[in-house]
């Protein structure tokens, strides 16, 4: 028999809100801003980016351009980009976020019902993902269970660290296998399989070019399931908790 599951542990960058773009526009300034200091030709626009490094919180992505080119950072200058970063990306979230389409009927729903405790789980910064859910009005779904691979840990990390989920179910008291995550990302899927929880893989933030392959993306990554449309939700979980998948 299947176990009952009790929590939905959700990803927040372009699986509740629609975040990654305007995110990867403030992300490729700084980014070029540091190639230019150390006279590294190279730049990136927003969207080479989210290519390049979708799923990855800002700290992640500079200790991932440091390797590629091969430069030095003290932590102070690194901690400097990190504050700077957020400070960006929260003004255009402030300005222009969106949530993804149909979440919110989901939320609603869930929220009736009663069944299920519901968090996020995301690597973004603590005050970022607050300032996300906040604008789009999803934060009275979710109360203070909103934990962040940047902000939450004692050692700041990223997804594909399932260390972010490891927290999360122990300050929440659950167990992986009354859990089912939301992932939209191979990072982040990957870091929900690590830490042994189903997972829905959602692919609906990404250009219907490219749709097919996350699909497969996500699955490779441990998605035992993946939905297109917030619509599939329901489906989904209904055939994780019948042991269907």
């Amino acid at each position: 028999m299947a176990p009952r599951i009790t929590t939905l542990l959700f990803d927040c960058d372009n699986t509740l809100v629609l975040s990654e773009e305007l995110a990867f526009e403030a992300c490729a300034e700084l980014a070029n801003e540091i190639l230019a200091s150390r006279n590294i030709p190279d730049r990136y626009t927003g969207p080479q980016l989210l290519n390049e490094f979708v799923g990855q919180n800002f700290r992640g992505m500079m200790v991932s351009l440091k390797a590629k080119y091969k430069y030095e950072m003290e932590q102070d200058e690194l901690e400097k980009y990190v504050s700077k970063e957020e400070d960006q990306v929260i003004a255009k979230l402030k300005a222009e976020l969106r949530p993804c389409e149909g979440v919110d009927r989901e939320l609603e729903k869930l929220e009736a019902h009663g069944k299920y405790h519901l968090s996020v789980v995301s690597s973004s910064a603590l005050r970022r993902v607050q300032a996300s859910i906040e604008k789009v009005g999803q934060d009275k779904y979710f109360n203070e269970h909103v934990f962040s691979a940047a902000t939450s840990l004692p050692k700041p990390t990223s997804k594909p660290d399932p260390a972010i989920y490891l927290h999360a179910m122990k300050v929440l008291g659950k167990t992986a296998d009354e859990c089912v995550a939301v992932e939209d990302s191979k990072s982040g899927a990957t870091a929900a399989f690590r830490a042994n929880i189903k997972t829905i893989g959602y692919t609906g933030a990404y250009e219907p070019e490219k749709e097919e392959q996350m699909r497969k993306v996500l699955t490779d990554a441990g998605c035992c399931i993946v939905m297109k449309d917030w619509t599939e939700f329901e489906g989904c979980l209904d055939k994780i908790e019948a042991g269907e998948v």
